[in-house]
């Protein structure tokens, strides 16, 4: 990503939190830039917002009401905006399930680029990027930096439980023990 395409989606970002916020949709930016503002490399990608899977539609409203230019992409799980050649993810299910409001409820209110909005707890953060591990996707080198740059804001016992079903997480768990990056063992064996 190039440092115009940075200020771009950086940009983007912000007046989709803000017009979120004044929509009173329950939101919180999760993914890449979630982890970034917790510490992790910032992403040379999308940005990524959860809305609870029962305001999706309103959630949609809302973004094109404020001026955004909102598509419907053919995937059932979540709505674009986009500007230029940035676009913001707006999820209302990830990883096969929908989004619960207790998910968005946990969320912090940190500043995001001069914006407050809510943020994942960290532990969330990994959980999430964990479970979108698969056979089809299993890039361990995208994962591993928000893993160490987060270690010590995550609850690991509960990543493990969180992820016991997915052989993918469990394998990473095991390779951040041997590593080393985690304080205390993790994984189940």
């Amino acid at each position: 990503m190039q440092p115009d395409d940075r200020d771009e989606i950086r940009d983007l970002l912000k007046r989709v939190a803000v017009a979120l916020k004044q929509g009173d949709v329950p939101f919180a930016l999760c993914g890449g830039y979630a982890a970034y503002v917790r510490g992790a490399p910032e992403p040379d990608h999308d940005a990524d917002f959860l809305v609870p899977a029962a305001e999706a539609e309103r959630a949609a409203e809302v973004l094109a009401e404020a001026g955004l230019q909102v598509l419907d992409p053919p995937e059932d799980w979540l709505t674009k905006v986009v500007q230029g050649a940035s676009f913001i993810d707006v999820l209302w299910r990830t990883c096969g399930v929908p989004v619960e409001s207790d998910l968005i409820d946990r969320a912090e209110e940190l500043p995001v680029l001069s914006v407050h909005m809510p943020v994942l707890q960290a532990t969330d953060i990994v959980v999430t990027k964990l479970m979108a591990l698969d056979e089809h996707y299993c890039d361990y080198a995208r994962v591993l930096p928000v893993a160490r740059a987060l270690r010590e804001q995550v609850d690991w016992a509960r990543v493990r439980d969180a992820v016991a079903g997915n052989d993918f997480a469990a394998v990473f768990l095991v390779l951040l023990d041997r590593l080393g990056i985690v304080p205390a063992p993790v994984s189940a064996g």
